[in-house]
């Protein structure tokens, strides 16, 4: 006889209430811990140059070209700008939104993949501080197209963060690059779930164009890009273990609570009396519960100067007369 099966309980949808907080306590975690984690300089620099070295060495050296015809033309350099300064902002929610309406089944782990990977990017950048192109010095032939056409966006010269507030980011973040990053996992999951051809056409020309965008602005190397999305590739390998591992620690949290709620119950204000027949408080009777009340003579009390013998028979003959 085939055993019984039991199906899978189905997981909650998640909530909005609880799904904000927690994106916003890792993307604070990630950006504070991108200030924190600032190396030297000289370290950066030196990281920066072996990059380049090995990037000439391989001819994967693109970023010359690219930051020459950036430099170059305005029309190309401008609209490169304003997106690398704005569209993992704008985009990456968008998609986080999108699969939290549309796809909620696939929504926790295309989540927890992305908060992963990004956690995986911090880990490199304190591990390998490195400068990117545009911070070297002048006699290695890039331009800051940032600090070229500022004038024409939001940003100064210290990266895409916005005038006066170049202090709120580490500049030297560059391995692995998350622009890159997110925007893989933006593009796969148009490319998985969508269905119309220009929508998932789109979800494969985003990573490229921001890989020749990161490039082009001389924030990023190439290898810089791979690091990316060899990141993007970890967190999709790490994503099931870590969703497995934050339902372990959350069991474990609900047992414990559900183990301490019992003893913060209201106390037994009856001290474990317990109300008998005829008693509306424990202890006290009415008077209809009194068995003396039952036995008490229904006559009319004997005189004061009468014998109690007298009393007696005049009690039984009022019974009698009841009878």
């Amino acid at each position: 006889m085939p055993h019984a099966t039991t199906a899978p309980v189905p997981r909650p949808r998640p909530r909005w209430w609880t799904e904000l907080p927690l994106l916003a306590l890792v993307y604070a975690a990630y950006s504070g811990g991108r200030l924190l984690v600032r190396g030297d300089v000289s370290t950066a620099v030196d990281h920066g140059l072996r990059i380049l070295h090995l990037e000439k060495a391989l001819f994967l050296n693109a970023e010359h070209p690219l930051n020459r015809l950036f430099t170059a033309h305005p029309s190309i350099g401008i609209p490169a700008d304003f997106a690398y300064a704005s569209l993992h902002y704008l985009v990456t929610p968008a998609v986080l939104i999108w699969m939290f309406r549309r796809h909620s089944a696939a929504y926790r782990r295309a989540r927890t993949w992305l908060m992963t990977s990004t956690m995986l990017g911090l880990i490199g950048f304190t591990l390998m501080p490195t400068c990117p192109p545009r911070l070297l010095a002048a006699g290695h032939g890039f331009v800051d197209t940032m600090a070229q056409y500022s004038s024409y966006g939001w940003w100064g010269t210290e990266a895409s963060a916005p005038r006066g507030m170049g202090g709120m980011t580490n500049q030297y973040a560059a391995m692995p690059s998350l622009h890159v990053g997110w925007a893989l996992w933006c593009g796969i999951l148009i490319w998985r779930h969508c269905k119309h051809p220009l929508l998932r056409a789109a979800g494969i020309a985003y990573p490229l164009i921001t890989v020749i965008v990161v490039m082009g602005t001389a924030n990023h190397y190439f290898l810089d890009a791979v690091a990316g999305a060899a990141v993007m590739g970890a967190g999709a390998l790490l994503a099931r273990p870590v969703s497995r591992l934050a339902d372990r620690i959350k069991d474990a949290v609900l047992t414990r609570f559900a183990r301490v709620s019992p003893a913060m119950k209201s106390p037994d204000v009856s001290a474990g009396c317990k109300t008998s027949a005829g008693e509306r408080i424990p202890g006290q009777r009415t008077t209809s519960a009194d068995p003396t009340d039952a036995a008490a003579p229904t006559g009319p009390p004997a005189p004061a100067d009468v014998p109690a013998s007298a009393g007696r028979a005049a009690g039984g003959d009022a019974a009698k007369a009841a009878r």
